[in-house]
């Protein structure tokens, strides 16, 4: 019998096997036990341990935007040359960095000054105080007792001023430390990733060389540009197309809360009066922005948000070479007047615009010296200088005899005759002062010869009152509201709605019993004052049958061209009728013939004889006024007019305050002069003669 040996059986080593496994999974258990334990204390570190802390820098993170002016629109005049252009200049400026510390800004201010040529700038105490601070913040904080139980930071900063004011610690700075004040001044006030400008102008190459050379010692500081305006076609637009404030002047002081609202820093330049102010919204552009991306005060990165766009060009109604000879045409007569036994002449004003659409083509004035004889150029002085116009109104006069019904185009005759009332001196026609020159006059007559005593014949038949000589004047004061309601309705006594801020709204005298004589002054424009741009609109309003036009210098807006050309067309101005004054044309056609009389009529008086050789023919109405100049008497000239007469193209209207004498003409003659220069600059009269 055979034996054998025994061996384990397979059942035996399954079991060895099997024991393994569990033991293998209890480690990896084990293992990941562990790890979600260091994983659950970490948490716990995070959000318990840590938590505020990293709370804390989350929310101390933020996106700020950075912003980065843009260049100006330009002006351009009705034919494409540049009124109003910008110059671009070297320029010193610091982007003030985020948390930077007084000490540091004063080192950049000490050394900045060394290396640049700043201007003598005004400092005061303060400013100086600050700058001291701002180095020796720590030593002066030393002096003051009990410094280490203050806890109000208020309370603290202003014992350190007081005590550098009652030292006297300021007292010994420098020029140069002085300067270094002013630009720490400029430094400290801005805000933070703002940029603002310390040199505007005449920077250097050597100075941008040393700026280069230091950089490392001027955070913050960088040579970039600036521009200012330029009048490339002459300074006499500048009065029209007003100012633009400079980094140093920063936004004005009554709009401050207003622009600061719709987002601009406070050093931004702005247009701050008359059309760069009108359209301000167009000409500034809007700004680069860039989100600065900060944490714990410091930047991680700057994205740009919008790359900026430039402003867009206005393209203005005014012709710059005829707005040049106007000023000039103006300037020659007040010259010619004044130097003529005029020696109180107070000035000369004229407007030049369109009756079709209101557009002005001129705006020009010259201010006068009275006592010394200097002419200073006022463009503006059409908006803003109120004066009594004289007999120039007489057309608005007609026309409201003629609405009211106490004339018809077919029974409008009344013999000129002086005016006796009890108790008040005699009222005469210029020509009829002693009652030896009676004549039967038509409307369009009176107009001719400018009567006054027809003028106040239909005021006292639209008041209800029978004129006898001797009886006294017994009129409702109502027919001051009356007269004055009809001039409105042309633009006399209310502001013409033009599109340059400032415009004045003349001035109404008294309404009341005891002033009722001074309605029949009213009625031949001896009275209220008017504006010569309101004088403008008046004859406008007559030239074109009725329509009140609003005035307006805005032609167009303009995209950005190139090379100093217009851009494409964005906006083009409207002609906007303000209100109509309603007629029947026959009661037109008496007003139009009385004007055309004025210059082309037969009669020895007509008063506009020195513009009847004009071609086109001219329509228009002179004025004197009796004035009180200086305590003299004076009188102011006056004239409006249109051409040509049968298709008005054009409205003159001027005003020479001042003057001493009613026979000179020079308000005639330069009111023939600008119509020379204005088929001549702006328009060809070939079609139209």
């Amino acid at each position: 019998m055979k034996f054998f040996k025994p061996t384990k059986s397979t059942d035996d080593s399954t079991r060895v096997n099997k024991s393994r496994i569990p033991n293998r999974l209890n480690i990896l258990f084990f293992i990941t036990f562990l790890l979600f334990a260091l994983l659950i204390g970490r948490l716990v570190q995070l959000q318990i341990i840590q938590g505020d802390r990293f709370q804390s820098e989350i929310t101390s993170g933020d996106i700020k935007t950075e912003t980065r002016n843009v260049q100006r629109g330009m002006i351009y005049d009705s034919a494409g040359k540049p009124l109003v252009a910008n110059n671009t200049t070297r320029a010193i400026s610091y982007s003030k960095p985020l948390n930077v510390y007084p000490k540091t800004m004063h080192s950049v201010a000490t050394d900045l000054v060394k290396y640049v040529a700043i201007d003598d700038e005004a400092t005061t105490s303060s400013m100086l105080i600050n700058f001291y601070l701002a180095k020796h913040e720590d030593d002066v904080k030393k002096q003051i007792p009990n410094v280490n139980k203050i806890t109000d930071d208020k309370k603290l900063a202003q014992l350190e001023f007081d005590y550098v004011k009652q030292h006297k610690l300021t007292e010994n700075m420098s020029d140069q430390q002085k300067k270094a004040a002013a630009i720490y001044n400029k430094m400290n006030n801005a805000y933070s990733l703002s940029t603002i400008y310390l040199k505007t102008k005449d920077v250097s190459d050597e100075e941008m060389a040393r700026i280069g050379e230091h950089q490392s010692d001027l955070p913050g500081i960088k040579i970039t540009t600036d521009w200012t305006r330029s009048y490339p076609n002459g300074d006499s637009i500048k009065n029209v197309a007003g100012t633009v404030t400079s980094q140093k002047q920063g936004l004005p002081s009554e709009r401050i809360n207003e622009l600061l609202a719709q987002g601009y820093s406070r050093d931004d330049n702005v247009g701050s009066s008359y059309i760069e102010s009108q359209y301000e919204n167009i000409l500034k552009g809007t700004k680069e922005a860039i989100n600065v991306e900060t944490q714990n005060g410091k930047i991680l990165q700057r994205t740009k948000q919008y790359g900026g766009k430039a402003g867009d060009d206005i393209q203005l109604t005014i012709n710059s070479k005829f707005q040049n000879h106007v000023q000039d045409i103006v300037e020659n007569a007040v010259k010619s007047g004044s130097g003529n036994g005029n020696p109180l002449m107070t000035g000369g004003y004229a407007v030049v615009m369109n009756p079709n659409t209101g557009g002005i083509y001129a705006l020009a004035g010259v201010d006068r010296d009275n006592k010394t004889g200097k002419l200073t150029t006022n463009s503006l002085g059409p908006l803003n200088q109120t004066m009594v116009m004289g007999s120039v109104v007489k057309g608005a006069q007609v026309m409201g005899g003629l609405r009211s019904g106490v004339i018809t185009p077919t029974n409008n005759t009344l013999t000129d005759i002086p005016i006796k009332l009890a108790g008040t001196a005699t009222i005469a026609s210029i020509f009829n002062q002693g009652g030896n020159n009676n004549m039967v006059l038509s409307a369009a007559d009176a107009l001719e010869v400018s009567s006054n005593s027809y003028m106040m014949q239909l005021t006292m038949k639209e008041a209800g009152f029978h004129y006898a000589p001797g009886v006294g004047l017994n009129m409702p004061v109502s027919i001051f509201d009356k007269l004055r309601s009809n001039f409105n309705q042309y633009g006399l006594g209310v502001k013409t709605g033009v599109d340059i801020p400032g415009e004045a709204p003349g001035f109404k005298g008294g309404s009341t019993q005891a002033d009722i004589g001074k309605a029949l002054n009213l009625s031949f424009g001896n009275y209220d004052a008017y504006t010569p741009i309101q004088v403008a609109q008046y004859m406008s309003t007559i030239a074109n049958g009725g329509y009140r036009m609003q005035p307006h210098v805005l032609q167009s807006v303009r995209g950005r061209g190139k090379n100093g050309k217009l851009g494409p067309t964005r906006y083009e101005f409207q002609p906007r009728v303000l209100n109509v004054v309603p007629g029947t044309k026959a009661q037109w056609d008496i007003v139009h013939r009385g004007l055309w009389q004025v210059v082309h009529g037969n009669n020895q008086w007509r008063t506009g004889r020195r513009l009847e050789t004009l071609k086109p023919e001219v329509s228009a109405k002179s004025g004197t006024a009796e004035t009180i100049t200086n305590g003299a008497e004076t009188t102011t000239l006056t004239a409006a007019s249109y051409a040509p007469s049968d298709n008005p193209q054009v409205v003159i209207a001027v005003a020479y305050p001042g003057s001493g004498s009613t026979n000179e003409g020079f308000n005639m003659d330069s009111v023939k002069s600008i119509y020379d220069a204005f088929w001549k600059d702006v328009m060809s009269s070939d079609e139209f003669k």
